[in-house]
């Protein structure tokens, strides 16, 4: 089964200040020709006023007024860009340490990460709290970028040595596809096209390495979750009697007649059609957005989920979650916050900090009194009615949820349920 979205590809970048993010995702647009004529005169001319030589690639990228004037990147930038063989969404994320909340909210839907490293300075603490944040979110692919190799004289030993820096740190981590590219993204080696300066090189270009890696098999195609957004009743003469479930599959495959139980209520019934705008399907699967009908007339409303009978996810008030805390106001213990997980909202709070991370050396300090902003943590949460969940690992979406404050209606932390 092929995915619509297989051509689509979100990968994100992190690196330390300074390490050529901005640089390398200027030269992938600008080597790709996917940068507008008009776009790229604002930037000659911004370029030349600056008294650089050539095009100053990172002004691409740093959209904020304030990012171009300290050169640096300060809050997550999208772009969006095509090749013959696939669409491209990329999250630029920043590297400061007291962004970690934003590189958390830039990477949460991404199928590869790009960590750049330095090739004069190599693995540094940021590059380890890059690669855990990877981790934790369980990025599947990751892809070591070493930058400025035309700094280090394009020396395969350089390059070979931070290789075996990385592989000892990466160890302790949980990610399945881990990839090293030199490259120079000043002057384009190894990014779009073969690098020339590093004849001991034979892997493939970074473009190439994007446009081939195979993501289809990352999404969850085993376990059917269907959380129902909402109950359609059209009331036409076509449609009298029409009372469709409609939602986005976060995982797996319905087709119709698979026998399905509807939670949380338990009531089961068989599928009877699955609807979209351009007419019926015989298979839903993530991430498509349809509407859902049963044999049955049951009671279904927001924040239901529709599962296959014979595979159900966990339910439970009492949950275990590792928190990125978003918020300036520092979380209390036992403050009562509003979840949102899928589509279904109710109240929660949190019970207690079981452990802090420190981001810097992955060491755990336990019993925090309080969360403050991009604080990573361990905590119980009680909800006031069971949430139906997979853990993150197995389920992206049905094992991620968010934190609202109900007075200021603000989003004060992410989740993925363990």
């Amino acid at each position: 089964m092929e995915l619509d979205n297989s051509q689509l590809l979100r990968f994100t970048t992190a690196g330390s200040v300074d390490d050529g993010k901005s640089t390398l995702i200027g030269r992938l647009l600008y080597d790709s020709k996917s940068i507008f004529e008009d776009q790229l005169e604002a930037v000659e001319a911004t370029s030349k006023k600056k008294g650089h030589i050539g095009v100053d690639l990172a002004l691409f990228t740093d959209g904020l007024r304030d990012e171009r004037e300290q050169g640096i990147t300060i809050d997550v930038a999208y772009r969006y860009f095509t090749t013959p063989k696939r669409k491209f969404i990329i999250a630029d994320t920043p590297g400061h340490i007291q962004y970690t909340r934003n590189m958390v909210t830039g990477a949460s839907t991404a199928n590869a990460a790009i960590i750049l490293v330095d090739a004069r300075h190599g693995v540094i603490e940021q590059t380890k709290r890059h690669a855990f944040i990877a981790s934790l979110l369980q990025i599947p692919h990751i892809i070591v970028c070493i930058n400025k190799m035309d700094l280090v004289d394009f020396s395969e030993e350089v390059f070979n040595n931070i290789v075996s820096q990385f592989e000892e740190f990466s160890s302790k981590l949980l990610v399945k596809d881990i990839r090293f590219r030199p490259i120079s993204a000043l002057l384009g080696d190894n990014v779009v096209n073969r690098s020339e300066n590093m004849p001991w090189y034979e892997g493939a270009t970074l473009l190439h390495t994007l446009e081939t890696m195979h993501i289809s098999s990352d999404i969850n195609k085993v376990d059917a979750r269907f959380p129902v957004q909402t109950v359609l009743r059209p009331q036409s003469d076509e449609h009298r009697d029409y009372r469709g479930y409609a939602g986005r599959m976060a995982s797996g495959v319905l087709r119709p007649g698979d026998e399905v139980t509807v939670l949380p209520s338990g009531f089961t019934s068989k599928i009877k059609t699955i609807d979209t705008l351009n007419g019926p399907l015989e298979e839903a699967y993530a991430p498509m957005s349809v509407s859902v009908t049963l044999e049955d007339d049951i009671d279904i409303s927001r924040g239901d989920m529709i599962v296959r009978s014979n595979n159900k996810p966990e339910s439970s008030q009492d949950i275990e979650v590792m928190l990125c805390w978003l918020n300036n106001s520092p979380a209390k213990p036992r403050a009562k916050y509003s979840v949102r997980h899928t589509t279904n909202d109710q109240k929660a709070m949190i019970k207690e900090i079981l452990y802090k991370i420190d981001i810097n050396t992955l060491d755990r300090s336990p019993n925090g009194e309080d969360l403050k902003m991009n604080d990573i943590c361990k905590v119980k949460l009680r909800t006031t009615k069971p949430l139906l969940f997979d853990s993150y690992r197995d389920n992206r979406t049905t094992g991620s949820l968010i934190l609202i404050d109900e007075d200021t209606n603000e989003t004060v932390a992410a989740g993925m349920i363990l």
